[in-house]
């Protein structure tokens, strides 16, 4: 792990902390109960997990893509639409996290 790496987690690391740190004070009249907490998470991991599949699954198609479109590029419009597909993923995602 080279320098600029462990400056970057380190960054990234303390930016997650400090979110945490910066939560309000929930006095007793008006206590959150643990279900708010547990679906701002689940929409959060609708979202970020669905964006996470679509970027894995763009770029083995992509590699895929421009080597295909290589060999025949009158195809190219179609492998394009192709590779649009796995982006109803992250609209999935999206949709769920209005749902929740």
């Amino acid at each position: 792990m080279t320098k600029t790496h462990k400056i970057i987690l380190a960054a990234a690391l303390l930016a997650l902390a400090s979110t945490g740190l910066a939560q309000e004070t929930v006095t007793t009249t008006g206590a959150a109960t643990n279900n708010e907490g547990l679906a701002a998470i689940g929409k959060g991991l609708a979202l970020g997990l669905g964006a996470l599949g679509t970027g894995v699954a763009q770029a083995r198609i992509g590699s895929s893509l421009v080597g295909a479109a290589a060999e025949d590029s009158s195809k190219l419009g179609q492998l394009l639409l192709v590779f649009l597909l796995p982006e109803t993923l992250v609209i999935f995602g999206f949709l769920a996290l209005f749902l929740i």
